[in-house]
């Protein structure tokens, strides 16, 4: 019986005996037999409202199984009794476990199918999801205009999680919780506030009085209503997501959710060329021309700013990862006298960071470049073929990196690599194939996963026997180590010519252009940095684990990206509780969960996953090998051949794992607290 399940049944009594049954709960005089079986799956009724996509999406990010039906698709199913439910081998058997609705009677107040899912929700105790509605007496609310009610825009209100919703579905949430305003021209939120009335227990309060989420507990039923406006992508809905699914599933069901942030550090040990403000570009990159003097000192960290990472990352507790070119740091040495305080000082403190393999010399991995032409290109063979590196210069950079690693006690995983500049793999529109000699040099030193841009490739693939891993690129430049730096280049990009810029905004679908440059002795910390943080915590709350990446150069001089990580870390920590914290995984851990999900999605979707729940047992069966992902109360135990072992790892209130039957066992099965 899960906690949830307790607080409900103390607060509705008007269940009725087999609404308690099918909770596994029991009733006075119920045998065993009585006790229906529920399947682990949501029932999703859409009428193509923007909420309801909004919580699908959350079920698939999570990997629960669910079935959509679309109230506006020709020859859709009825719902019906018999198709909410059945026998299996004499046990009544109700096929979801949670029902969301896109509001609380999208069939009208009288349809059969709108009785038939109250009937199904009455009698096994199924909860209903009310994706957005409007505060109404039908849904245990006064109207607005009644006991201090209100409607209007809810940009940058400040709303709070209430005791009855912490010590529930949002016991991983911790503080206050304000809406986005993100551009003050624009309505991004608007809600109904109202008072609730008997059997409504609020979940989440309006600034100034109401509620905006709570539960209606009524006629047998429960419905989480929901009054406000929202979409995926907004951070008031990725908070509260995991609790709407949690209330949903009750706390039990396929899927599991973490918050996930790792940073990459590249090109450490190597220096990083310089942005020139004068001709507004990189001058040592190939893509640069015309006149203008010489090349600018290139940014490269000091034996200071390595001392200064190691501290912040002890303050902070967060671990950083130095993605490495030992090569180009010997280089460095060789042409400054033979010493290098930077490469001594890391070396001292080695044992304080991750280390990645980077190449030796940070070269171009894929086709040979034509710097002739601007863009470069490809250069050709005679015969009109790309000239492509070789495997055995791809796997010389791979193996030399490793091989210095170790004669430096740097601890590493030779299984993870990204190449400089994620060379090798297909670079549009130059090199639309990967170097066809990139999957054997992997192959040949072991590497099973490579790093991949995620603005160009956001989705895991394979190169010969490894799997990229996509990573976010932060927009803290890889040329730029002062904040004055940024935002000279930062204005370039996303001025119009009219401004001065160089209009790249103006003809870009996915950005806008700024309505007025920013101030470079300012703009960085009033707006690149607000914006950068809010982005990378986005994907830290949305169940993402790809990593984000950064250049050696961020950690040098200006030292401009710790305010970016500063802002994320202090944000998350405001918001959650300390039972959800932070995860933060290496190269290896990130691509194994990717292709975990994959596998996941792909049983799933070939109907090749059962799972169900009697009374206070579940059981699982998948494919063989497959790594089942579930989230389950404290204290559940996991069947094993004799006797029993604690399920899964704490997180957010529950317990998960991805996990597989025990040994000489068919099914994998829980025995609930």
């Amino acid at each position: 019986m899960t906690q949830h399940a307790c607080r409900w049944r103390r607060a509705s009594a008007v269940l009725t005996t087999a609404g308690l049954l099918a909770l596994g709960l029991g009733a006075p005089g119920a045998s065993a037999a009585t006790t229906p079986r529920i399947d682990l799956k949501v029932l999703v009724v859409d009428n193509g409202v923007g909420q309801v996509g909004a919580i699908t999406a959350e079920l698939k990010n999570t990997g629960i199984p669910y079935t959509l039906v679309d109230l506006g698709a020709p020859g859709r199913p009825t719902i019906d009794a018999a198709f909410l439910s059945d026998t299996v081998n004499g046990t009544p058997r109700a096929k979801y476990q949670g029902v969301v609705l896109p509001n609380e009677a999208p069939f009208g107040l009288g349809p059969a199918e709108q009785t038939a899912l109250e009937t199904y929700e009455r009698t096994y105790g199924i909860p209903q999801v009310d994706a957005y509605t409007w505060a109404h007496p039908g849904v245990g609310l006064d109207y607005t205009d009644q006991n201090g009610g209100w409607s209007g825009t809810l940009d940058g209100a400040l709303t709070q999680v209430t005791a009855a919703g912490t010590a529930g579905p949002f016991g991983y949430l911790d503080g206050p919780l304000t809406f986005e305003d993100n551009d003050p021209s624009v309505q991004e939120s608007y809600g109904y506030a109202a008072h609730p009335r008997d059997g409504f227990t609020s979940y989440l309060d309006a600034p100034t009085g109401g509620t905006l989420l709570g539960q209606y507990a009524h006629d047998g039923r429960r419905e989480l209503v929901v009054t406000f406006a929202y979409n995926q992508n907004q951070q008031q809905f990725k908070l509260l997501a995991r609790g709407i699914v949690e209330w949903l599933t009750q706390g039990i069901h396929l899927g599991q959710s973490r918050n996930y942030f790792s940073v990459h550090v590249d090109d450490v040990f190597a220096p990083d060329a310089r942005w020139d403000a004068e001709r507004n570009c990189t001058p040592g990159d190939i893509d640069c021309v015309g006149t203008g003097g010489e090349e600018a000192a290139p940014i490269r960290m000091t034996a200071a700013d390595a001392v200064y990472a190691a501290q912040w990352q002890q303050a902070n507790g967060f671990t950083l990862d130095m993605v490495f070119n030992a090569g180009s740091g010997e280089e460095w040495k060789t042409e400054n006298g033979g010493t290098d305080a930077l490469t001594t000082q890391l070396l001292a403190d080695k044992a304080k960071f991750r280390w990645m393999n980077h190449t030796y010399t940070h070269k171009f991995l894929g086709c040979v470049q034509n710097t002739a032409t601007v863009p470069w290109s490809c250069a050709k063979n005679a015969d009109g073929s790309t000239q492509y590196m070789s495997r055995a210069d791809i796997s010389a950079e791979i193996a030399n990196n490793n091989n210095w690693a170790q004669s430096h006690g740097l601890s590493t995983d030779r299984t993870e690599l990204v190449t400089g500049e994620h060379s090798g793999l297909k670079t549009l529109p130059q090199q639309p194939a990967d170097n066809p000699n990139l999957a054997g040099a992997l192959s040949a030193n072991g590497v099973k996963w490579t790093g991949s841009d995620n603005s160009r490739e956001p989705a895991q693939r394979a190169v010969g026997s490894a799997l990229t891993v996509p990573r976010y690129p932060m927009n803290v430049y890889y040329n730029t180590g002062t904040p004055q730096e940024m935002a000279d280049e930062y204005n370039w990009i996303y001025t119009s010519r009219a401004d001065g810029g160089s209009g790249i905004c103006e003809n870009n679908a996915t950005s806008t252009c700024l309505p007025a440059p920013l101030d470079t002795d300012s703009g960085y910390a009033s707006y690149i940095v607000p914006r950068e943080a809010r982005t990378a915590l986005g994907h830290a709350i949305g169940n993402d684990p790809r990593p984000h990446y950064v250049h050696q150069s961020n950690l040098a001089e200006g030292r401009i990206l710790y305010p970016v990580l500063d802002q994320v870390l202090a944000g998350y920590k405001a918001l959650h509780a300390d039972n959800t914290p932070l995860v933060n995984p290496r190269q290896s851990a990130i691509g194994t969960e990717l292709q975990r999900r994959t596998a996941w999605a792909t049983a799933v979707a070939n109907g090749k996953v059962t799972a169900y729940r009697v009374g206070t047992k579940v059981t699982v069966t998948a494919p063989s090998g497959t790594q089942i992902p579930v989230t389950a109360p404290e204290g559940t135990k996991q069947q094993l051949l004799l006797g029993t072992a604690t399920f899964g790892t704490p997180y957010a209130g529950k317990r998960s794992a991805w996990t597989t039957p025990a040994a000489l066992q068919s099914a994998l099965t829980l025995n609930l607290p």
